[in-house]
């Protein structure tokens, strides 16, 4: 079923991107359009669910229209199926994709897969690296995620390990802030840790029963404290609280602990699965020193390591098309008209959606 032909039109809402993107095959991007409101977020520090789908519902007739131009492709003729985040994500922002995405569908008599989100970002290096293929381990981290996972021979997720408390990405976004840099946060750190020295300031990790596990709730709150003491102490002198904390060396520091933890069980893993590709993926995937310690790690190990381009490791619409690809050669079923937004789903399951539990009125 590899050489299964297929044009898919897959569209993207779980967060504050409205994506929609045409991929052929599962490995070919045609168009990949994205519209953010990251800007308009930046100025209340993260994400405002309620802001974020009217933002949605605001552009997403135009960025389809302009993915099937920018494909040359017309959906009566040239698209096979559709597909869209179903979950997790933000069940307003969901909605507004799934509502567009059922419409398509029934207008044009097609095809609709309903696409788990970071089986989306893991699939996403597919697109990036013709060599990546089943089965592999991967690293999925974001801003709301932070999973190990496996993929066999059949396209089946297997969960390893997970963060118990905050996902990386969501540190990265708290710290940003603290220092006064805008959301999202992760480009902000890596920026400022380019030219810091990652050795000046202790982290603490954590250490777990499943040495697979993650949790970052520590390390968020030990950095918090550096800052917050940081702008205690410059009250008193009355200076800058940057005047006190070098924000250049502290991000380095903060960004190294995070990246050694991530290595390190990345690496478990590994060894743990017997695995010779290891994919990497998700928006904090976007992180130059993350993806250089996991090629430096996987090249140790004689592994194919694979991150994709840094435009498909942020939430967009080609990851969904790849994904509904192989969904759909691996036995996934499309949707019927009962599709509904699942804001949590576990990976695991990504080829069967959540029950929804009816509540019988009184």
């Amino acid at each position: 079923m590899k050489d299964k032909k297929m044009n898919i039109l897959a569209i993207e809402s779980s967060c504050d991107e409205t994506s929609v993107a045409v991929v052929k095959d599962g490995r070919k991007v045609l168009s990949n359009v994205i519209a953010s409101s990251a800007d308009l977020q930046s100025q209340f520090g993260g994400v405002v669910p309620e802001i974020a789908a009217r933002e949605h519902v605001k552009v997403i007739a135009a960025v389809i229209e302009q993915a099937l131009e920018e494909a040359h492709c017309k959906p009566e003729t040239d698209i096979d199926a559709f597909a869209v985040t179903a979950g997790p994500g933000l069940a307003g922002a969901l909605l507004v994709g799934v509502s567009a995405a059922k419409a398509l569908a029934f207008a044009y008599k097609k095809p609709l897969y309903p696409v788990h989100h970071l089986a989306g970002h893991i699939c996403a290096n597919f697109l990036s690296d013709a060599e990546f293929d089943v089965p592999f381990t991967g690293l999925i981290v974001s801003g709301g995620h932070s999973h190990l996972v496996t993929m066999d021979q059949n396209y089946d997720f297997q969960i390893l390990g997970r963060t118990l408390d905050d996902a990386c990405g969501e540190a990265f976004d708290k710290i940003a802030r603290a220092l006064g840099k805008p959301y999202p946060g992760g480009p902000q750190i890596d920026k400022l840790a380019k030219t810091g020295d990652n050795t000046r300031y202790a982290f603490p990790t954590a250490h777990l029963k499943n040495n697979l596990d993650f949790s970052f709730s520590g390390l968020k709150t030990a950095a918090l404290t550096y800052i917050n003491k940081a702008k205690q102490t410059a009250e008193r002198e009355g200076c800058e609280f940057t005047d006190i904390l070098n924000i250049n060396d502290f991000a380095a520091s903060f960004q190294t602990a995070i990246v050694q933890t991530l290595v390190k069980h990345s690496k478990l893993a590994i060894l743990q699965t017997g695995a010779k590709i290891f994919g990497l993926a998700g928006g904090v995937a976007a992180n130059n020193e993350l993806r250089q310690a996991l090629a430096d790690m996987c090249k140790k190990l004689n592994v194919h390591f694979t991150c994709p381009d840094k435009i498909l490791c942020t939430d967009n619409g080609a990851m969904i098309g790849a994904s509904a690809y192989y969904l759909s050669i691996s036995g996934g079923k499309p949707a019927d008209s009962n599709l509904n937004a699942y804001p949590s789903w576990s990976l695991d399951q990504w080829k069967k959606l959540p029950q929804v539990k009816v509540h019988k009125k009184l």
